[in-house]
């Protein structure tokens, strides 16, 4: 009898037991307290587990976190406020500086206006000084561009002999063509201001000159061409030649 009633008791202990082990692995925090009782006495007290209780926020808390999250808040949006006013006050003054450097460039525009146009009147007057005057075009001017071609080309004649030879073959008519001498008979006029021949002015034309034998600079040149390899120059020439 004494037997069965202590093994009872452990039977009694070792199920508390476990049941105070399982209360500490599902709560996280358990305290374990056994009574025992004293040897020879029937009575007994069964093991009595604390557990710990789950920690709630009180409401002071609560609120505490709540300002103190505003407080977190209002600080971030400060400080969003201060980056955007320094953004502002940067793309203000970048434009007040863009202003004033439109301003000044208005400024000098006329004063640059005004050198680009003395720098171009400046060079307007050398290149006229530099460039040959433009001829007229008549008798006097084509006498003249031919003389300067000559020149350039070393053909010799004169403004005189020229002008002497041209007023007694054609009168000044650059298109004057001779339809009743022996080259016209051959098929050949002589034609121009000089009375050329075409295949003459073919063989002296000078390079530069229209190929056209009516026209009266080329057709000057070319004549002064064949009268300075045949006679000379154009001077000594008085006659149909």
């Amino acid at each position: 009898m004494f037997a069965s009633s202590i093994l009872d008791r452990r039977r009694r202990l070792n199920k508390a037991q476990k049941l105070s082990v399982a209360g500490v692995s599902a709560l996280g925090a358990a305290a374990l307290a056994f009574s025992l009782v004293p040897g020879g006495s029937d009575a007994e007290t069964e093991p009595q587990a604390v557990s710990a209780a789950p920690v709630t926020l009180s409401s002071t808390g609560t609120a505490q976190s709540k300002a103190l999250q505003s407080s977190v808040i209002e600080k971030n949006s400060t400080a969003e406020q201060l980056v955007r006013a320094a953004d502002l006050a940067k793309a203000k003054a970048a434009a007040q500086s863009k202003a004033a450097s439109a301003v000044k460039a208005e400024k000098k525009a006329p004063s640059k206006a005004k050198a680009g146009t003395k720098k171009r009147s400046a060079q307007a007057a050398s290149r006229s000084v530099s460039r040959p005057a433009l001829y007229s075009n008549n008798l006097d001017g084509w006498i003249r561009e031919a003389l300067d071609i000559m020149k350039a080309k070393g053909i010799p004649g004169s403004y005189e002999g020229l002008h002497r030879n041209i007023v007694r073959e054609s009168s000044g008519n650059p298109k004057a063509i001779n339809n009743w001498d022996v080259n016209a008979q051959n098929g050949i006029p002589s034609k121009g201001l000089l009375q050329v021949i075409p295949p003459t002015f073919n063989a002296f034309h000078v390079k530069g000159t229209p190929k056209n034998i009516y026209d009266p600079v080329a057709n000057i040149t070319a004549a002064a061409n064949y009268a300075a390899g045949k006679y000379g120059s154009i001077d000594n020439v008085n006659s149909a030649y």
